[in-house]
């Protein structure tokens, strides 16, 4: 029997940035013995790395070529941090693909769990987390129920004693206000950014570091910025959280 292991991220047109995918991906390449295979959810994303000339599979296209080269058995880890709304279009999917497979299979989220959550926790600030000032932890945010994740992170935090870690989002909530006013209650001026995300894209360089973008902001107010323009997916801790997902996700023989 064909199997094969499909790892499934949002993407990211930013090169620089593909290094944070590209570990991540060897990490679960090495807890599997089956044949690789990579796919992008975003269209856009896609769309410029043809323009680029290159071409990467959506999740779609990924499952008619797997079932035209003859695996009967898929497991898709993909490297997405929440069940958000990119999760659902993935979950359902798959779904609809359920049956065209002998064995297809999904794994979970990178933040699936509570227990993922203090992991995240004690990675991040272990990672990050500055002798002195607060360490900004800057997520990407949706309008989807589980944006619920990023202020449990900040509850985790704050319960493992990282009173020096807030947590914003770009699109979500806790939003810019709601982490600029913590720092202003904190009465520290130094500062330091980090994406909470897989990797440092177009968010981390614009949104975050950008002169308009959260660094800006925060100087013209006062405090003293730097950044770090790595994504969570350079992080090996990150990377082994990922790996087991995937052999449990390989250990599942039932699919979905």
């Amino acid at each position: 029997m064909k199997k094969a292991l499909l790892v499934l991220s949002f993407g990211t047109s930013v090169p620089a940035a593909r290094k944070s995918i590209f570990a991540v991906e060897e990490a679960l390449k090495a807890v599997s013995d089956r044949d690789f295979f990579r796919a992008f959810t975003s269209p856009t994303i896609r769309r410029i790395l043809v323009r680029k000339g290159e071409t990467v599979w959506s999740l779609p296209e990924a499952l008619e070529a797997l079932e035209e080269m003859g695996y009967a058995d898929v497991a898709i880890q993909p490297t997405h941090l929440l069940y958000g709304y990119e999760y659902d279009n993935i979950r359902e999917t798959v779904t609809q693909w359920n049956g065209r497979f002998p064995v297809l299979r999904l794994g979970q989220p990178l933040l699936a769990t509570q227990e993922d959550l203090f992991c995240l926790a004690d990675c991040v600030t272990k990672a990050y987390a500055p002798e002195d000032g607060v360490l900004v932890l800057m997520g990407h945010g949706t309008a989807h129920f589980a944006n619920m994740v990023y202020p449990a992170f900040q509850t985790v935090l704050r319960s493992r004693g990282h009173e020096n870690v807030l947590v914003g989002t770009v699109e979500g909530w806790p939003d810019f206000d709601e982490v600029q006013a913590g720092l202003q209650a904190m009465g520290k001026k130094q500062v330091l950014l980090a994406p909470l995300m897989l990797v440092a894209g177009d968010h981390a360089l614009n949104d975050m570091a950008g002169e308009d973008g959260w660094k800006g902001q925060l100087e013209q107010s006062g405090f003293q910025v730097s950044c770090i323009m790595e994504g969570l997916g350079m992080l090996e801790p990150i990377q082994q959280m990922y790996a087991a997902k995937c052999k449990t996700l390989l250990e599942n023989e039932h699919g979905l």
